[in-house]
């Protein structure tokens, strides 16, 4: 009997993590090629899960779930199947676009470093957003390249820019709950709880090359793939000019986010400029 309803049914679980769990990159999915989608939901979806296990089980053994997560994943992957819906729909996507394990092995070793640090110098804060942020984007890519490895070497370093910028950007957004409530600080050399304007203006110059760089990747793009991931790095440009204009105290006491409204103006200046060439 044909895994043809399972495997479409797997599918549509990431897809709900996914549209659940964040509208912007929800977003951004669906303006995507409708080829690409599944597979970028699939890669969401799972990465998701892993997070959520770090961030929010907090009643539970997230060490012991951590590990058997990452025992179920490597399973999933060489065996070709899973019962586990969301470990199914990214095995799916790993091996039909040979996805390089070291990336996946990366990103579980940043969520493994979730759980046992709380500050972070500069080694383990390239690390962490290599594997949590830098990582997800080259598995994506490996998908919008299907096989041309000639381009995907071309636009590997902007898809590492753009992850890390999104990061970046994640953390100001989340200093809130990352530093009150779970007593974290992945910027290092960093005091939230004297956050000075210096320290914030450094970060942000930081981010900001990031940016810069990644917009000339994005603009390389093929039109499957261009306009999705533009309108992503639209919103979070949008974030991260709102936590600009912000100050330190602000930033770490409020968590800043984007109108549905706003997003939609967004979205429709993205597509008029996409549609005329000028992104």
């Amino acid at each position: 009997m044909s895994l043809d309803l399972y495997n479409d049914t797997c599918r549509k679980c990431s897809r709900l993590i996914t549209t659940r769990y964040s509208t912007s990159f929800s977003l951004g999915i669906r303006s995507l090629h409708k080829s690409l989608r599944e597979p970028v939901y699939s890669i969401y979806g799972f990465v998701r899960i892993a997070d959520e296990i770090v961030d929010t089980f907090h009643e539970h053994d997230k060490v012991v779930l951590l590990i058997e997560f990452e025992e179920d994943t490597w399973k999933a992957i060489r065996e070709g199947i899973s019962s586990n819906p969301v470990l199914q729909s990214f095995q799916l996507v790993v091996n039909k676009y040979h996805i390089d394990h070291d990336l996946v092995k990366a990103f579980l070793r940043s969520m493994e470093m979730d759980l046992t640090l709380s500050g972070y110098d500069d080694g383990q804060y390239n690390e962490y957003i290599y594997g949590s942020a830098e990582v997800v984007g080259l598995m994506c890519l490996k998908v919008f390249c299907h096989g041309d490895e000639t381009r995907y070497s071309l636009l590997l370093p902007y898809a590492r820019r753009l992850g890390a910028a999104f990061q970046k950007i994640n953390f100001l957004r989340d200093i809130k709950s990352d530093f009150h409530d779970r007593g974290r600080v992945y910027f290092p050399g960093v005091d939230f709880s004297d956050f000075s304007a210096d320290a914030k203006e450094n970060i942000e110059r930081d981010i900001a090359g990031d940016l810069s760089i990644a917009l000339e990747g994005i603009l390389m793009l093929d039109n499957k793939s261009r306009f999705g991931v533009y309108l992503a790095f639209r919103y979070y440009v949008a974030l991260f000019s709102k936590i600009k204009k912000a100050s330190p105290s602000e930033v770490v006491e409020k968590r800043y986010r984007i109108s549905n409204f706003r997003k939609f103006l967004l979205f429709m200046g993205a597509r008029l400029k996409n549609s005329l060439g000028v992104i």
